[in-house]
């Protein structure tokens, strides 16, 4: 099976990781999510904290019983909702009551529609950039984080923790601290400072591990199956499955924000692949429930070239994503081992994208271009997903004529050590001096 390398993440642990289970379900509700059900083999299993079939090593996602009717009155609800990611309550595996609960209210971010920055790569049909620098800790996590710490509350965990390539040790430490609970954090040694200090200044434990974020990785997963993990939610291992739907929160917020209609194109930055699949699976759970008009669509995943094992898959034929070790200024995305890529390579494939990527350079020029045009200061992965817009464009696979969107999924004041920048000139206080430098 192509996908067997999930296997790598521990049988053992999946086996023994906990015997926390629901044990109230009126309490602990999951909303419309019904089952846990296999990619790969399509065999459900009760909702619980797994993340692997037992039978065939693929990974498992929720599943669900959406509501049926009438989509005009479910979009009322929709809009009637908060002004975060719990309008779409009804959509998602969390309690009727979630947003009366202790969290940090993700969501509903900017969708910024970017006309200068159309003017510079040449797109006629509506460019937007969807900004998740918005959220409570400046990244997309935090939407990933809220739908897990329901979980984790769910199964009785007490301890919140992740294996994080920055941001998401920020979001995890945040949530935690909000929910009441304890976190324990696990980053590469040398991650950017900005996200070192934002994921320790929320009082809970952050260890370094040295190695890539795949050694991290693979640590907490032999953490899960022993003792000294007992009663820890590791909310992108065994809660995984919950946490990769806050991703489907994006896709319902564009579609929303746009007139409750499909965006034509859409670039979205790889790093495991997740937010890519979970905004698929958005897309279309809204096509089914009539929420908006059934036409193709096409998306698009952007990489770091630095660590573009995907890419590469990608421009190869391949099927199977080979690891390769990161070496790239986008730590976010610096994910060797990505869990999801053949599903990346799957939908980009299915709805006539593709997987590109750039190197640094044209990263930090794309971070430039969209503070320049549009007055948004993106993290690197922002300037991978800009950069990879105006690559496709240039070679002619993005359609200028069509309405695309661009994620920016985090605050450039995170990755400050990626952009060289400083005064136009130092001068003394006088009108000469001005005059003088030129300006």
């Amino acid at each position: 099976m192509r996908r067997k390398g999930l296997a790598s993440m521990a049988v053992e642990a999946v086996e023994s990781r906990t015997s926390v289970r629901v044990t109230d379900p009126s309490v602990a509700s999951f909303g419309p999510a019904v089952a846990l059900s296999c990619r790969e083999c399509g065999e459900r299993f009760p909702l619980g904290p797994s993340f692997v079939c037992v039978g065939c090593f693929g990974p498992l996602e929720v599943a669900y019983e959406l509501p049926a009717g009438d989509p005009e009155a479910l979009r009322r609800r929709i809009e009637a909702g908060p002004a975060n990611i719990w309008r779409y309550a009804p959509l998602l595996p969390v309690p009727a009551d979630v947003a009366d609960r202790p969290n940090l209210n993700p969501g509903f971010t900017k969708l910024v529609k970017a006309d200068n920055l159309a003017r510079e790569l040449g797109v006629t049909g509506g460019l937007y950039v969807k900004d998740d620098s918005g959220n409570p800790t400046h990244s997309f996590k935090d939407r990933v984080v809220a739908i897990a710490v329901e979980a984790a509350r769910a199964f009785g965990f007490t301890t919140l923790s992740c294996s994080s390539t920055g941001n998401l040790a920020g979001a995890v430490g945040a949530a935690a601290a909000r929910a009441g609970l304890r976190s324990c954090v696990f980053i590469p040694h040398d991650l950017e400072a900005g996200k070192v200090v934002m994921a320790a200044v929320y009082g809970g434990d952050l260890v370094g591990i040295e190695g890539t974020y795949d050694d991290v990785n693979r640590f907490c997963s032999e953490l899960i199956g022993d003792p000294l993990g007992e009663g820890w939610g590791f909310v992108n291992v065994n809660l995984r499955p919950y946490y990769g739907e806050g991703s489907k929160t994006l896709a319902y917020e564009i579609c929303e924000q746009l007139g409750w209609r499909l965006p034509d194109q859409i670039v979205v930055p790889v790093a495991s692949g997740s937010q890519l699949t979970k905004i698929d699976k958005g897309l279309k759970e809204l096509i089914a429930l009539g929420l908006v008009e059934d036409r193709p669509y096409r998306i698009f995943g952007a990489q770091a070239e630095g660590c573009a094992p995907v890419s590469r898959a990608f421009k190869d034929g391949h099927e199977v994503v080979r690891p390769v070790k990161p070496d790239t200024i986008a730590k976010s995305l610096a994910i060797g081992n990505p869990a999801d890529g053949p599903y990346v390579l799957d939908i980009a494939r299915r709805t006539g994208g593709a997987v590109e990527d750039v190197d640094d350079e044209r990263i930090v020029e794309a971070i430039r271009l969209l503070a320049r045009t549009e007055g948004i200061f993106a993290e690197t992965a922002g300037g991978v997903t800009v950069g990879v817009t105006r690559k496709l464009l240039e070679d002619g696979r993005l359609d200028p004529s069509l309405t695309t969107v661009v994620l920016n999924t985090g605050d450039g004041l995170k990755t400050l050590d990626a952009v060289a920048a400083g005064p136009t000139a130092t001068i003394p206080p006088s009108l000469d001096a001005f005059r003088a430098a030129g300006l």
